[in-house]
């Protein structure tokens, strides 16, 4: 496996840090919880359950470890440094201070092993005048300007359903940091901080707005092309109160979208300006309502107008092309239970992610890895 080998402690709740462990434990890496006793990771008791942890924390915490420590706590803190000492990277997601103030820090730690890669993942980054601040993905989203831009013309931002900051802006750039950081490792032997802001991350993601905004091109909600501005770049409702999308941005693809709902004289329209893209996306939605989505996709069934249907959950399964890459399956023991787990969207050909495992039990490996720290003392004092 592509991290076998790499020790990582997660100290970090709820979505961002765990999702980032998750894909480093995919791989092969070894991604102990570090967990406070009787609580532990929060998302274990959010609701609907699964057994005594809930449904998320499972798709989560796969291929993980779980131990209680207190690291309040003397001896606990210490069986925690032990750990430290062999780790390659610390994830953890408290605000900047939290770490410091229990002498845990990555100035700290560093001089406990010189090689730790430390990854804090926060919603500001350890500088600046917000870096203490609580905040959620709506609130990253709002400074960056993101949310303004998401719903309607005329409506009020709305509420995206998946997590953008969270994960985009979030898991998915600390996931990168810690790669590269332990590539330089590699070169260098030395460890370095890996400081993940989600407001950061999300702003990372403007590349199709901002460089328009500071060209002088005023982007509104609803209006512009890749915001539900224009009848090419869509969504419509079919006669069954089902839905689809239409992702006709190249000539080629209006063209056909435009002849397979009977209106060619659509064709010249694509770049009408706004009132007239206003009263197209109104027609368009007309001739849509006609008929069913089943109908619709048989129309559109070769794929040339990018139009697609706009699945529920439900539907995920029987989808052809999620089951050829086999991105929701059972864990082996648990075939009839229903419960599918989300598997890695990283596909290598020579070393791809490792088989699901289920989710720990709270503190479930504390005995096991204590052991192996007493084990290994045992081991260097008789070498000594």
């Amino acid at each position: 496996m592509p991290l076998k080998g790499v020790k990582v402690l997660d100290l970090s709740r709820l979505l961002p840090g765990p999702y980032c462990t998750m894909i480093l434990a995919d791989f092969g890496a070894e991604v102990i919880k570090v967990e406070e006793p009787g609580i532990g990771d929060y998302i274990r008791h959010f609701e609907p359950k699964r057994d005594e942890n809930s449904a998320v924390y499972h798709s989560l915490n796969n291929n993980k470890k779980s131990i209680c420590l207190d690291l309040k706590d003397r001896e606990e803190r210490s069986h925690f440094l032990k750990l430290v000492e062999e780790a390659d990277v610390i994830v953890e997601s408290f605000r900047p201070g939290v770490m410091k103030r229990l002498g845990l820090d990555y100035a700290e730690l560093e001089k406990l092993n010189p090689r730790l890669i430390y990854c804090a993942i926060t919603g500001y980054g350890q500088t600046g005048p917000y870096a203490e601040m609580p905040g959620h993905d709506i609130n990253y989203m709002s400074y960056a300007g993101l949310l303004d831009l998401m719903g309607e013309r005329g409506s009020k931002p709305i509420v995206p359903t998946a997590q953008i900051a969270d994960i985009g802006g979030g898991a998915m750039p600390a996931v990168i940091g810690i790669l590269l950081a332990l590539l330089e490792r590699s070169k260098s032997g030395e460890g370095q901080m890996v400081d993940i802001s989600m407001l950061d991350g999300v702003i990372s993601w403007l590349h199709l707005l901002l460089p328009q905004h500071y060209a002088g091109q005023e982007i509104k909600r609803g209006e512009a092309l890749l915001n539900g501005g224009f009848a090419c770049y869509q969504v419509y409702e079919t006669y069954d109160q089902r839905h689809i999308s239409v992702g006709a941005l190249e000539p080629k693809f209006w063209q056909v979208f435009c002849e397979g709902i009977g209106k060619p004289e659509f064709i010249a329209l694509q770049e009408a300006p706004g009132e007239e893209q206003e009263s197209l996306i109104k027609e368009v939605q007309e001739v849509i309502k006609q008929k069913t989505l089943e109908q619709w996709m048989e129309i559109f069934s070769d794929g040339e107008a990018c139009v697609a249907p706009i699945l529920k959950l439900e539907e995920l399964d029987q989808d052809p092309q999620i089951a050829e890459r086999q991105m929701l399956e059972c864990l082996k023991e648990e075939r009839d239970s229903g419960f599918k787990e989300i598997n890695s969207a990283i596909k290598l050909s020579a070393t791809p992610a490792v088989p699901k495992r289920r989710a720990p039990a709270l503190g479930e490996h504390t005995e096991e890895i204590l052991n192996s720290l007493t084990n290994a003392a045992s081991t260097n004092n008789a070498i000594t």
